[in-house]
């Protein structure tokens, strides 16, 4: 005899706010948001991003105070990227102990001590003048050995400048074992390393390189990046290279084209996964907000609570601030 059971209804357990609270299976903290920040040296007062409404290249002093800001606000981390007055082929500024990031990350540190997780992202785009991630060859190729050598040296500078987490970001071969030795080296083996491991060479960073000045000059990063249409084994391989080198962590950018890619990561490695919700996302989203299309407090958290569904342990995010006063 077959035993009847009443008919379920999942609707019982999403009535009220409270019971949906109560029974949410994804949840979002602050500690898990990271905030990119840009300063850039010579202004004297912090200068708004057209393309990104709310986000600003900003002052030392305006720097230290969206940092305090964050920290209050119990955000878990911010990572620092710099635009130079002056740039050239190699990037010189990029491990100049007088250079804007690394006195930038003297300032950070200093207002924030250990409440925030100061991460320093560890390229060349920022610094040179022809806008790629690396020192070229004669051809106008990337070299990829000789930029390693230049990474090597910025970490150093970084971490002498108190970042308390390097974060390279060019997709060069080889770039976690070079800086992880240039680290130990100078004795910072203690220093964590968080890789942009699955970098995807995509259409979405468009803002940032309005923010942080890095257009390249000629050509793009397809060589060095991820194809978007690549298999997926390509990144898992990455990530699985970058953690034999030495990487603490990985990273998979952009994030929401890319769940897929991060759910895959996620369930393959022991190690933290973060994802970093890029500028073209955050654009959309406040030019759709800006025309009335959206509910745009609602679009932000669902698309947060969607990363950090697919398995992100961690979001770089620049709604950082403002989600994490809300949570």
């Amino acid at each position: 005899m077959t035993a009847e059971f009443p008919v379920a209804r999942p609707m019982r357990l999403r009535r009220t706010a409270s019971m949906r609270r109560l029974v949410a299976g994804t949840r979002l903290h602050p500690a898990e948001l990271v905030l990119p920040a840009f300063v850039k040296e010579g202004i004297a007062e912090p200068q708004a991003v057209s393309s990104m409404p709310g986000v600003f290249q900003h002052t030392r002093d305006s720097l230290r105070k969206a940092a305090h800001e964050a920290a209050e606000a119990g955000v878990g981390g911010l990572i620092l990227f710099g635009i130079p007055a002056v740039k050239d082929a190699r990037g010189s500024a990029g491990d100049d102990p007088e250079g804007i990031v690394q006195v930038a990350l003297a300032d950070v540190t200093s207002e924030v001590g250990d409440a925030l997780v100061v991460m320093a992202d560890t390229c060349l785009d920022e610094f040179t003048d022809h806008g790629h991630c690396g020192v070229l060859t004669p051809g106008g190729e990337v070299d990829n050995d000789a930029t390693l050598e230049r990474y090597a040296s910025i970490a150093v500078a970084q971490a002498r400048a108190g970042a308390h987490v390097i974060a390279p970001s060019g997709m060069m071969d080889g770039q976690v074992a070079a800086i992880r030795a240039a680290l130990d080296a100078a004795g910072f083996a203690h220093l964590p390393i968080l890789a942009y491991s699955a970098k995807f060479a995509s259409s979405f960073y468009g803002p940032f390189r309005e923010a942080a000045e890095c257009a390249p000059q000629f050509g793009d990063r397809s060589s060095h990046q991820q194809d978007p249409a690549g298999h997926v084994g390509e990144a898992l391989r990455e990530v699985r290279l970058d953690l034999a080198e030495g990487a603490d962590a990985v990273m998979v950018k952009p994030a929401l084209a890319y769940l897929d890619i991060l759910r895959q990561i996620r369930d393959t490695v022991q190690v933290p996964v973060a994802a970093y919700q890029v500028s073209g996302e955050y654009a959309m989203v406040e030019a759709a907000a800006a025309n009335g299309w959206i509910d745009r407090d609602r679009m932000i958290m669902e698309s947060l609570i969607a990363i950090r569904r697919a398995g992100a342990d961690m979001i770089l995010t620049y709604w950082a601030t403002e989600v994490a006063r809300k949570l």
